[in-house]
């Protein structure tokens, strides 16, 4: 048993028994101090080794994935309790938590929408409209796979891998990964490909990318964008999202469905400041696993 195994099984007894919290509170504690496992993983910390500053970069990350700030707070207070409870155990001399201060609730952080706010949003998409098809593709892609603007405009034919369940997302820097496609991805793509894209008279030079406009071009960026924005307006909704806000949504439900922090950076390529040189990159199978287990789209 790892270093990390023991003390979260011991800590979560002492949560129990010498707590007597409520089972709720102990499975929230415990799923808090596995996202930290999962960060002191990356740079190979065990939880003695982790130090203010390290506590500092996860914060960070969780902020970096659109967490809300709500959200922050809680998982700073179930890692404070960690670290109290190895002060009392004389595991640690000094709390590295003890400086980490709670982010503000009213902290203007990156919108998130809800699962049924996004499912509003796909039904306000006309389907009688040539457009449409292409439009639902779009949202569920964003949606399911945690793509940046760029990512989607620019992806093509030969990036999908269906049959294997993945697909190839060139991000920045002209860096390549593999992110697990749901199955409702699969099914608009092919809808759209199939009896909308197939019609069009494609452009000379624009053949291979995915997703077109009715001149058979390449979409442009702010078209993601006013697709989005005309849909909000539809709907009324009140808060202010971009084609980002899908990737924060995307990143922020696999959080708090429980998926690995790690896995999920991944599926984003994001890359740790701390971890650029260490990073630990990840079997395909085990992100693909993640994302079949805690996205919505799948359940």
């Amino acid at each position: 048993m790892s270093s990390w195994s023991r003390y979260i099984k011991d800590f979560v007894s002492y949560l129990k028994i010498e707590k007597g919290l409520a089972e709720n509170s102990v499975t929230a504690y415990f799923k808090d101090v596995e996202k930290l496992k999962d960060f002191a993983d990356g740079i190979n910390h065990s939880p003695k080794e982790l130090n203010y500053s390290d506590l500092k970069s996860f914060i960070q990350e969780l902020y970096d994935l659109g967490l809300s700030a709500r959200s922050q707070a809680r998982i700073i207070s179930g890692v404070k309790q960690f670290f109290k409870y190895l002060i009392l155990e004389k595991e640690i001399e000094s709390d590295p938590s003890d400086l980490l201060e709670m982010p503000s609730i009213g902290r203007k952080l990156p919108e998130v929408l809800s699962v049924e706010e996004i499912d509003e949003l796909i039904s306000a998409i006309d389907l009688s409209k040539p457009e449409g098809h292409r439009n639902k593709a779009i949202i569920e892609t964003l949606y399911s796979c945690g793509l940046r603007v760029s990512e989607l405009v620019n992806l093509q034919f030969e990036n999908l891998f269906f049959d294997e369940g993945f697909i190839r997302v060139i991000g920045k820097g002209n860096k390549q990964r593999l992110v697990p496609v749901s199955p409702s991805v699969k099914t608009e793509m092919d809808q759209y490909t199939n009896n909308v894209r197939a019609t069009l008279n494609i452009q000379k030079g624009h053949e291979s990318y995915i997703f077109l406009n009715r001149r058979g071009a390449k979409l442009t960026r702010v078209m993601i964008f006013t697709i989005i924005k005309n849909l909000a307006q539809i709907i009324g909704l009140q808060k202010n999202i971009s084609p980002h806000t899908f990737r924060h949504s995307f990143a922020t439900h696999l959080l708090e469905g429980g998926a690995n922090l790690r896995a999920i950076q991944e599926m984003l390529g994001h890359e740790s400041i701390l971890t650029t040189e260490i990073y630990t990159h990840l079997d395909q199978a085990f992100l693909k696993e993640a994302i079949i287990s805690f996205h919505p789209r799948n359940n």
